[in-house]
Formats: C-alpha cells, structure tokens, sequence
C-alpha cells in the first residue's frame, strides 16, 4: 500500500509540473500573440498612409507639372496631335479586309 502511494504522489507531481509548464507556455505564447498585434496595428497604420501618398503622387495634375518643371516638356499644339482607333489600326494591318 505504500509503495501505491509513493506512486501516486510521483504521479501528482508530475501532473503539477505538467500544468505548470503549459500555463507558462500559454502565458509566452499569448505575449507573442500580443506583440504580433502591434505590429500589424502599426503596419496598418503605415500602409494606409502610403496609400494617400501614393495617391497623391499620381495626380495627373502633380505629373504634369514635374514633366514641365523638371522635364522641359510641353503639351503639342492641336495640329500635331493624331487620334488613332483600333478599326483604323486593321484596316492599315489588313487592306484587303480578309480575317487573318
């Protein structure tokens, strides 16, 4: 009957430790958890924010203007400018309309 007891007690002993470990581990886990949480919280953040700048760097308005600032460049005059649609791009590639 002793011996059953001495068994017994090793056996709750080991149980305890084994909670122990696994509420520490928990513990680590869920401060992991949490820092992991911040840190997205902040990405989002940054994210957002490079969004509006990106946003705000592809404004037509802010295009031109660097074309014309930094680029020398100018809009051509109305006579120089072509309008090209797609049935006159065929009829070029394809004069005797036959389908390729």
């Amino acid at each position: 009957m002793f011996k059953l007891n001495i068994f017994f007690i090793f056996v709750a002993i080991a149980c305890a430790l084994g909670i122990v470990t696994s509420q520490h581990t928990a513990r680590k886990l869920f401060m992991a958890l949490e820092n992991e949480k911040g840190i997205e919280r902040k990405l989002e953040v940054e994210w957002g924010r490079l969004q509006l700048e990106q946003s705000t760097l592809i404004m037509h308005g802010r295009i031109e203007q660097i074309a014309k600032e930094n680029l020398n460049m100018t809009a051509p005059a109305a006579s120089s400018i072509q309008i090209v649609s797609i049935s006159n791009v065929e009829d070029r590639l394809n004069p005797e309309g036959i389908e390729p």
